[in-house]
């Protein structure tokens, strides 16, 4: 049996307007390389996406006690980095998952975090 794991691709802070074009395309190739690892390994890509830069993100208070929610829009915290993108990956074993989230290109880090099976709710 598989699970499911997402992958957070952290990077420092940037702006995708300030990424030169060959940066984007070489980007795009590391992912193509990162794909290709997965399914070579047997796993599955179920869901990925890049992210919009901070300052395009929403911050949201939940309405409570009769007070409305509450918008903000960012960049809403001081930060030096950001998560970027993700996947969503179907692996056998946390091991494995652990393998391939190390190949995940990123300009810093990434954190993976197992999904809860939720489809018996």
């Amino acid at each position: 049996m598989s699970d499911k794991y997402l992958i957070l691709i952290v990077e420092p802070t940037w702006d995708p307007a300030s990424v030169p074009d060959s940066a984007m395309e070489e980007a795009g190739r590391a992912h193509g390389v990162f794909s290709a690892a997965v399914a070579a390994a047997g796993a599955k890509i179920l869901g990925r996406e890049a992210l919009q830069p901070s300052t395009a993100s929403v911050g949201i208070v939940p309405a409570k006690d009769g007070q409305p929610a509450v918008f903000t829009n960012g960049p809403l915290a001081e930060t030096t980095e950001v998560v970027s993108g993700y996947y969503v990956i179907e692996a056998e074993s946390l091991e494995t998952a652990k393998e391939l989230a190390a190949l995940c290109p990123t300009g810093d880090r990434r954190e993976l975090r197992p999904i809860w099976d939720m489809s018996g709710m």
